[in-house]
């Protein structure tokens, strides 16, 4: 597609405070900054979506982690998609469609080595954020590759509306899971869960206590649970499995907010008896299974056999409030912030 000139200045998001529980808008600054010409090796990008990721509330925190912090005052990063403008670099030219992780400004000058090209023909553009991108191999890699999901096995998903969660109970169906349950956080997504991502069954976690609830849908216990909230879900999976049961540890929604530590769970002894695999995951870990993925993925999609939701928010100006509702869990499947033309 043809490109046109960039401007001078664009508009981009900054952490302006740390959020003490849940964000804020007023912890967020949209600032107006020079749009950098790119230079030998890199390659100027238009924006078109972007992501916004659980993950993210964490690097607001001034904690060390996997991943280092915002900064005060400056610009956040995150997934991002987008076109070409200028390139400094072999192999990029103007109206390339292009991966990258400078998210959060309407252009963005990225060092050509950390953009991946995506071909926009084959899938719309603001997949390669979702199904079959960074949440799609997380499921797909937390399920198979850490969770090592058995033919066979019951499963239980909790976030299962999620971007990750969605797939996960997919993925497990294709892959011969005898029995698929999730949880989720309205009617609305419930009903989804079931009619159609294929689940065998799913609860409303608000409807009443998360075991009791799990107990009725998986009477005989699961062998393995994708655990994308922590919290309550996982005292309750820790009772559900069986013997050398599994758990995937990805993410903590349930307590990202949280100012206090969490109350549960309060049951994790039992993972002495049951003899359990509790193993946390990071996608950053399983690089190498990006082919797989992408080639079984795009093969699930193309015949039909897996459906991928997005929730997408229109204008770069509600970046931040899409952050906040997807804290929330006012999204189903993947959230994404499409800029405008």
């Amino acid at each position: 597609m043809a490109e046109q000139a960039a401007p001078t200045t664009a508009r981009e998001w900054h952490l302006a405070a740390r959020p003490q529980g849940w964000p804020v808008p007023a912890d967020f600054a949209l600032v107006e900054a020079p749009v950098r010409t790119p230079g030998p090796g890199e390659i100027l990008v238009r924006n078109a979506f972007l992501s916004v990721d659980p993950y993210m509330r964490g690097r607001m925190n001034d904690v060390k982690s996997y991943l280092p912090p915002f900064r005060l005052g400056e610009a956040m990063d995150g997934g991002a998609v987008g076109y070409v403008v200028a390139s400094e670099a072999e192999g990029f030219a103007p109206g390339d469609a292009v991966l990258h992780g400078l998210g959060w400004r309407e252009y963005a000058t990225v060092d050509a080595k950390r953009a991946v090209k995506v071909d926009a023909a084959a899938a719309p553009l603001s997949a390669y954020l979702g199904v079959l991108g960074m949440p799609g191999l997380t499921a797909y890699a937390g399920l198979l590759a850490v969770g090592a999901l058995k033919e066979g096995d019951k499963v239980f998903v909790s976030g299962a509306a999620g971007a990750v969660g969605s797939l996960v109970g997919q993925i497990a169906r294709l892959k011969g899971a005898s029995l698929v349950v999730g949880s989720a956080g309205s009617a609305e997504k419930v009903a989804k869960l079931v009619d159609e991502y294929g689940f065998d069954a799913a609860f409303n976690y608000k409807d009443g206590p998360v075991s009791e609830q799990l107990a009725k849908v998986a009477p005989e216990g699961i062998d393995l649970y994708f655990d994308n909230v922590g919290g309550d879900h996982l005292e309750a999976a820790i009772g559900a499995l069986g013997v050398h049961g599994r758990a995937v540890l990805c993410g903590a929604i349930a307590q990202y907010n949280d100012t206090t530590a969490p109350a549960a769970p309060r049951n994790l002894a039992l993972a002495i008896g049951k003899r359990l695999r509790l193993e946390g995951m990071l996608v950053g870990d399983h690089a190498a299974l990006q082919p797989q993925f992408v080639g079984e993925v795009a093969g699930w999609l193309a015949a039909g056999e897996l459906c991928s939701d997005e929730t997408v928010v229109d204008g770069f100006e509600n970046a931040v409030e899409a952050f906040i509702d997807l804290l929330r869990g006012a999204n189903t499947g993947k959230m994404v912030v499409r800029l405008g033309a």
